[in-house]
């Protein structure tokens, strides 16, 4: 029966099967990649080229596994070319995108930064989302706290903020509701896949609703 839904879900065109782990996922949870004219593999983060796709889980011990493995020339049949730093590439592809989003969000009045800024959202309750660096120091992190059943985002850089914002660098910042948010909600998770965090444990809390 699992099986048959699988199939079912793939025809919907809803989710896709990961090379790497053999299970079908919503494409959400998943990294598209293409094959070039040129027979070498890249990423499509944005999800628009062309070609067959081949999707990987945004988990980087699967696809540190798909290029070990060989499995992106298994899943097109052909002798082909990974590029050495594809990894690298995709982190750098994944950041990239949740910085112009969250630039967008600030530009629509949808964000804001810094702790005094973010501490009077968080008063006046319309914090969605918390973001902290993080290389943030810990102990004026621990000043803010995600509101109940909002979502927490802590793997992200004070430089990659910083860009987002128009600064050297940010620790905190926060996201009102709206499309916007959520974009940058999914996106952010996507890049935490490849960028595991250490002692992460505010994400485990109840109030942390999960991305």
């Amino acid at each position: 029966m699992k099986a048959q839904n699988d199939s079912e879900n793939i025809v919907k065109g809803t989710s896709r099967k990961c090379i790497a782990s053999g299970e079908v996922k919503d494409k959400s949870a998943l990294l598209r990649f293409v094959l070039t004219p040129d027979n070498m593999i890249v990423a499509d983060v944005l999800e628009k080229l062309p070609g067959k796709g081949i999707w990987v889980s945004c988990d980087k011990m699967l696809l540190e596994k798909t290029v070990r493995e060989g499995l992106f020339a298994r899943a097109v049949c052909k002798p082909i070319t990974v590029p050495a730093m594809i990894l690298d590439d995709v982190e750098k592809m994944l950041s990239n995108r949740v910085i112009s989003l969250l630039s967008l969000a600030r530009k629509s009045g949808c964000a804001v930064a810094g702790y005094e800024k973010v501490k009077d959202w968080l008063s006046k309750g319309v914090v969605s989302v918390l973001v902290q660096a993080q290389d943030g120091s810990e102990r004026g992190k621990s000043k803010l706290s995600t509101p109940r059943g909002g979502t927490f985002i802590g793997w992200l850089k004070t430089s990659e903020l910083g860009l987002a914002f128009g600064r050297q660098t940010v620790i905190h910042c926060a996201l009102a509701s709206g499309g916007i948010t959520q974009r940058v909600v999914h996106e952010a998770q996507r890049l935490k896949g490849l960028r595991p965090v250490k002692g992460d444990h505010r994400i485990a809390k109840k109030e942390k609703t999960a991305i």
